[in-house]
Order: C-alpha cells, then structure tokens, then sequence
C-alpha cells in the first residue's frame, strides 16, 4: 500500500461542480430558444407574478437577440401612422430596389425574433431542467387585448419597429418625430400582418424572465455565478431594448428583484464561505489523526488497527471530497501532502517492522526445527530415565527459543509434541511391562517389612539388631518390585531400621567412659563451689547483709541445678 501524493481523483466529488456547469450551459442554450417554452396562458403572466405557480425552468427569449425571419413580402402595415390620413390596412411591396442604408428585404435584421420560434417546448427540452424544478410564468401566444395594449408604446415607421421607453407613453405619434419626450428604439424590422406581434411576445418572455428568476431566488439550488449571468442578461436586455412593452414597468419590477437577488447572493456566499471552512475543519482532523497515528512511538503501535485506522481515514477523506463543500486548491493540495506524508511514514515503518519480523521468524523457525529433529530422535531411544530427562532440556530451550509466526509455530509445535509423546508412551508401555513381570515380588518384600516392624518397641537391643539384619536380607533378596510399591514399603523398612540406630546411639551415650569423666569432674567442682558458697550465705545472713544473701543466694541455686543435670547422665 503505497499512498498516492495527488489527491484522489473522484469523480463524484466533483459532481456538484459538473452539475452546476451542465446546468448553467443548459441553461443558457435552452433560454436562447423562445420555443422551448411550456404552453401556459398567456393572462398567467403579471408584473406582481412573485407566488406564480412555479413550472420546469424555461428559457426567456429577451436573453439573445431576436432575429427577423426572410420574407418576400414586407408588410408595411403600421400600428400607428400619420394623423393626416386614415391608417392603410395593407400596402403592396416596395420595389425591390432598396433604400439607400436600408436592410435588404432578403436579409434578416439581427435581434429580431423568429416568428417560427416561438413553436411549444418539446417534451425533451422541458425535462432536461431537472436542476431547478421550479414552476414559472411562461408565455405561450399574444392575445389580441395584449398586442392593443402594447401599440401605445411602438411605433412602425419604414419597415422599422420602435419602442418608445418613458414614463408617459403616447398614444399618437403622427409626425415623424416623438412630441412625448419618450425614448424611441429601433428593435427590428416590421414583417408580416401583424408586425408588432413577435416583439410584444418578446416583452413578455423578457417579463416571464425576470419572474422566473424571482421564483428561483426561493425555491431552486441557485449559485452566485446563476443570479449573476440571469441579472446580467435582463439588464442587457433592458438596456437595449428589442422588445415592445412597458418597459418602466418592466425595470421597476426588476429592480426589486434585483434586490433580492442581490441578498440571496450574499446569504449564498456566506453560506458557501461556512461550508468551505468546515469542509477544511473536516480534513484538517483528518490529518491531524493521521500524523498523530504515524507519530506513535514504534512501541506503542497496534499495526492491525492502526493500518485500519488509516485506510478508513482515506475513506474519509474521500467521502468529505465527494459531499462536503468544495476546499480551495491550494489549501486541499497542502493538506493532501500532510496527509500523504503521514501516510508514508507510517507505511515505511511498517514495512520496516515486518520486515524485521519476518527476519526474527526466520531464526526461531531454524532453531524450533533444530529442536524437533533432536527431539523425533530422542523418540526412537530406550534409555528411559536419560532420554526423559534430555526431552525436559529440550523443552526447556523451546521455551528460551522465542515466538515466531503464529502458523510455523503451530507446524512445529505439532511436530514437536508428536515425537515427545511418541517417547513417553513407549516408556509408560515398558514400565506397564516391567511392572506386571515384579507383581509377584511384592508379597515377599512386604512381608519382611512386616517382620521388621514387629521388633518395635525395643526391649533387648542385641536380639533386636540381629533379628532386623535377617529381615533386612530377606528384603534385599525378595528383589524388584513395581515403581508404585518401592516407595512404600522402603518407607515402612526405613522406618524400622530408624528407630533400632536410635536405640543404639542412646545406649552408646550413656557407657562412654570419656563422657562419664567429665561429668565426674565436673560434679566434683560443683560439689566444692556449692560448699563455699553455702558457708559465705552463712555468714551473710549473721551480719544481716540483705544484699550479699540474696546475690549468693541465686549463685547457690544455680550451682545446685547444674549438679543436679550433671548428676543425672
């Protein structure tokens, strides 16, 4: 096990952030489709739409530039005209002959939206949003109270639509010019019978946007980088306007939205700053309990549970990396590092161990082997007491050799306590042999032991002395006897034996000539001490001397025990 020096590349660690770009890229694709919308109708849509019912996230058409479709025929139809003459239904087309700056009529105009893009969103479309399961305002055709509403903020004038962006909007633009004071932008070409028609949807898809994004700030799994792209792309599109509406309305409505979105991303960021720091708290322990693990001393390791103990800190690590919150980079390579050296330490130091260990084994299995071939042919022996005796020095050595591996030792072990008592039953079998073949002379050898206590006590020691060298004899020559009964009746004939020796040592004692000089000569000093003593006490207690009577007294007596002792040996 060799610890990795790169931090493991798991890829559900990183999901979250591959989800967030698949998202945001999804995200960008499907709002530059005004097609891919959920039919709704279109009345659904308000400027106060905050508690909207929420719908699979769906694009906003203001987010890209619409664009004009080709037609053969331009449509000079005008929403507003001149108050000199009544409105044209219809004109024919213009010679082909463009003016001179004017857009071809084969060429479409950048930024005006397709009349054929505004098709239901598909089934696939509507279920690629899985990220933001969020129900929102979204705008399926123009009804004709929504296109009248809007003629008052646009204004047709050759082949070009504009929108007038004020707080008064006007109703009657007759001249050229804007007598309202109102901005007027240009926002596309004018196609088809109802040119307004495309860019009033746009309005309202521009709308839907801003609500949407309002239902997500609470309701969906929004990053910074989302409200910023989603504001960034409204605002521009606010901006310059290609859309045909209440454009007042329309910032002031997004400018409270972009209140709030401005708080959601700042909660966000704080939220997201905690779960970094945590995250890096979590592989912080991680590696403190690492490098506290490889810094034991060599000692005090558990290898088994220590070696455990770190690949679950590496699951660790990796479930932190795959659920926790994303740890700067620089911050996860350098703990990575520490974690990675504790590790390598701590497996360099094991190897070492085990090594050290398998080298140790090596020796105790070569002297283990040498035992157990000493000792399967000590097994073969019949010299019972000295083979016994080598079998108790080997196990002795055995004991000395020291612990090796658990298996070889067990291998051997086996062996060697195989040949031991292949050794022991042998000399139980011949000793059971032995045994039953001096049965029969047990009864001869008790019965002189019987013979022998029967002497006791002692009355003449003489008679008793010869009649025990005659059990004696008989004992001798009764010969062997099986190894259970040698101790007791040796016991009982020792026991006899004992007892006549100590009648013959006191009788010894009591006729040597040398001891019975001493002790006349001894008794003869005593007599005479006794005698001056006795007449000192006598003129003692005539001259009333308390204190000499008493002194000589106790010499008196004491004189007189020792007589007595010696008089009496």
């Amino acid at each position: 096990m060799t610890p990795s020096t790169t931090p493991p590349s798991d890829s559900a660690g990183h999901d979250s952030t591959q989800n967030d770009a698949v998202s945001e890229a999804t995200e960008k694709a499907t709002e530059a489709t005004p097609s891919d919308v959920t039919e709704t109708p279109a009345d659904a849509v308000k400027d106060d739409s905050a508690d909207a019912a929420p719908s699979a996230e769906s694009p906003t058409a203001s987010d890209t530039q619409p664009e004009t479709e080709p037609s053969a025929e331009p449509a000079d139809a005008k929403t507003k005209v001149v108050d000199k003459s009544a409105a044209k239904p219809s004109m024919k087309p213009r010679p082909s002959a463009p003016k001179p700056g004017a857009p071809k009529p084969g060429a479409p105009k950048p930024g005006a939206p397709k009349p054929g893009s505004f098709a239901p969103a598909s089934p696939a479309n509507v279920a690629a949003h899985k990220k933001h399961p969020v129900k929102v305002p979204v705008v399926h055709a123009v009804t004709p109270e929504q296109l009248a509403a809007a003629q008052q903020f646009a204004e047709v004038s050759d082949d070009k639509v504009f929108v007038l962006d004020g707080s008064n909007p006007t109703v009657n633009n007759a001249s050229e010019g804007n007598s309202s004071g109102d901005t007027k932008h240009e926002v596309g070409e004018a196609q088809g019978d109802e040119p307004l028609a495309p860019y009033v949807r746009a309005y309202f898809e521009l709308q839907a946007s801003i609500e949407r994004l309002h239902a997500r700030l609470s309701s969906a799994d929004l990053s910074p980088k989302d409200i910023d792209d989603s504001m960034k792309t409204i605002t521009a599109a606010l901006k310059t306007p290609v859309v045909v509406g209440d454009l007042a309305v329309l910032r002031e409505r997004f400018a409270t939205v972009e209140g709030e979105a401005t708080e959601v991303r700042t909660r966000i960021q704080a939220e997201r700053k905690a779960a970094r720091e945590a995250a890096v708290d979590v592989r912080e322990q991680i590696v403190a309990q690492a490098e506290a693990i490889a810094a034991k001393d060599i000692d005090s390791v558990h290898w088994k549970n220590d070696t455990t103990a770190l690949r679950d800190l590496l699951d660790s690590w990796k479930e932190a990396q795959r659920s926790g919150a994303r740890v700067p980079k620089d911050t996860e390579r350098a703990l990575w590092k520490r974690f990675t050296h504790a590790r390598s330490a701590f497996e360099k130091a094991r190897k070492h161990h085990f090594a050290e260990l398998d080298k140790d084994n090596g020796a105790v299995a070569s002297a283990k082997e040498t035992l157990v071939a000493k000792a399967e042919a000590l097994a073969q022996s019949t010299d019972w007491d000295r083979s016994a005796r080598a079998f108790k020095d080997l196990m002795g050595e055995w004991k000395t050799s020291g612990r090796g591996r658990r298996s070889t030792d067990d291998a051997l072990w086996k062996k060697f306590q195989k040949a031991q008592d292949a050794f022991f039953d042998a000399r139980r079998g011949a000793s059971d042999a032995e045994d039953e073949a001096l049965a029969s002379n047990v009864e001869a050898k008790e019965a002189a032991v019987v013979e022998a206590e029967a002497l006791l006590p002692i009355k003449d020691l003489d008679a008793t002395k010869q009649a025990l060298r005659a059990a004696q004899d008989r004992f001798e020559a009764a010969g062997q006897v099986p190894r259970g009964d040698i101790a007791r009746l040796t016991k009982r004939m020792s026991a006899a034996e004992g007892a006549v020796r100590g009648a013959e040592d006191s009788a010894w004692t009591s006729r040597n000539p040398e001891l019975e000089a001493r002790a006349t000569g001894a008794a003869a000093q005593l007599g005479a001490a006794i005698a001056k003593l006795e007449a000192e006490l006598a003129e003692a207690t005539a001259a009333k001397d308390t204190k000499a009577v008493k002194s000589l007294s106790e010499d008196l007596a004491a004189r007189q025990a020792w007589l007595k002792q010696i008089e009496g040996l």
